[in-house]
């Protein structure tokens, strides 16, 4: 052994401190980095508390307007009847022409399924009657299937948010107990939670952009000012789920906008009335179902923005929880064993040969690095070096 690397032999000890202490820096840091995190998750909680209860209230308001039209809807069914004979003359002429319209639409527009759709349309037009055309039940009817997918999406959101809550608050705790720098970070074993924060952020994104096309147009062409069927897909959708949708049709039938045309009011001056008293609580619930959709579109949207962010951070500060596993003792971070200097480049044999170190970070497989010829192990930028070539290959281990 050369009497240079005699010297550093003695001296281990005092490289093994010094690239404990950029550890230790970098450790400290990473502290911080946690800290953070649990920040940036307690804020977001208290943001989704908020928007919880403005959800909670767009859904009363929705379901109160929804109640209110079935009641009108009733009433003007019932009073409706005081000119049956008229409509029901109408509605047996009406029916053929949207049977005909609503199949030819299908089965030119949509991929499969015409002869079920005829099926039920056949069966929701026996049990229909003139006041169908009147009152727009099917945008009642598309407003409580809108419902149903409100409910899954924000089901779905819920749980995807818990399972991030559930981890920052994991990786709090255990960074919590802290009791030193030279004692272990992690007093139990990990929770694995390296695996939460990419998945999310892809998931989320995901049904950001799978939801995007529903939030354009919530109601799909259900809203009155909405007839003219650009939405292929959304129709066909709509038509399966549910027959009614084929009474937006009624404009292309004759038969149908006379049954549109036919004043009652001259037996019940009142209908007139109560079929605007319906259209207002319609208009309402619509309302109400786009604001739901605008609040769940921006849970989605923090979702994303929270989770995305929470990735990059885990990628700065994750490593740490690989600290679960390892017992650190009171002899450093870092402890290196060899130092010596490798072979002269046979390219250049003038230059100064680089230096190979071996090192153990915590209580990790021993691992082989190289410095530069040219930096001599007493400069302290050999240790920086060492230690962030250590660390850096256990954060890769780490996030893996």
């Amino acid at each position: 052994m050369s009497p240079r690397f005699s010297r550093c032999f003695s001296r281990l000890p005092e490289l093994s401190a010094a690239g404990s202490k950029r550890i230790d820096a970098e450790l400290e840091n990473a502290i911080q980095g946690v800290r953070r995190m649990k920040s940036l998750m307690d804020e977001s909680s208290k943001e989704h508390q908020e928007l919880l209860h403005s959800l909670e209230q767009a859904k009363r308001g929705k379901e109160e307007a929804v109640r209110l039209a079935r009641q009108k809807e009733r009433e003007l069914s019932a009073r409706g009847e005081r000119c049956n004979d008229s409509a029901l003359a109408l509605w047996e002429r009406c029916k053929p022409c949207l049977r005909q319209r609503c199949l030819r639409f299908y089965s030119r527009t949509c991929r499969s399924g015409a002869g079920m759709v005829g099926r039920q349309l056949e069966e929701f037009l026996n049990h229909s009657s003139p006041i169908s055309i009147w009152v727009d039940g099917e945008r009642l009817d598309s407003l409580l299937e809108r419902d149903e997918r409100q409910e899954q999406q924000l089901e779905d959101l819920e749980e995807r948010f818990g399972i991030l809550e559930d981890g920052i608050d994991g990786i709090f705790r255990d960074s919590s107990q802290v009791q030193g720098r030279l004692h272990p970070f992690f007093q139990h074993p990990g929770h694995g939670f390296q695996h939460l924060f990419q998945p999310l952020f892809q998931m989320t994104q995901r049904m950001l952009e799978d939801a995007h096309g529903g939030w354009d147009n919530p109601l799909g062409s259900f809203g009155p000012e909405s007839r003219n069927f650009s939405n292929d897909r959304m129709v066909c959708r709509e038509i399966r789920r549910n027959s009614a949708g084929c009474l937006r049709m009624r404009d292309e039938c004759e038969q149908c906008r006379e049954i549109l045309a036919l004043d009652c009011g001259q037996a019940d001056p009142s209908q007139q009335e109560l079929r605007e008293q319906l259209e207002d609580a319609v208009r309402v619930a619509e309302r109400f179902t786009r604001r739901y959709d605008s609040l769940l579109r921006e849970f989605q949207e923090e979702m994303l923005n929270t989770s995305g962010l929470l990735d990059q951070l885990n990628r700065q500060f994750g490593w740490v929880s690989r600290l679960a596993n390892y017992s650190m003792g009171s002899d450093g971070f870092l402890q290196v064993t060899t130092v010596l200097s490798k072979a002269p480049n046979p390219e250049d044999p003038s230059a100064p040969p680089d230096t190979q170190v071996t090192v153990q970070l915590f209580d990790s497989e021993p691992l082989e690095l190289t410095v530069p010829g040219d930096i001599p192990w007493d400069d302290p930028k050999f240790m920086e070096i060492v230690a962030e070539q250590a660390l850096q290959h256990f954060k890769e281990n780490a996030i893996e």
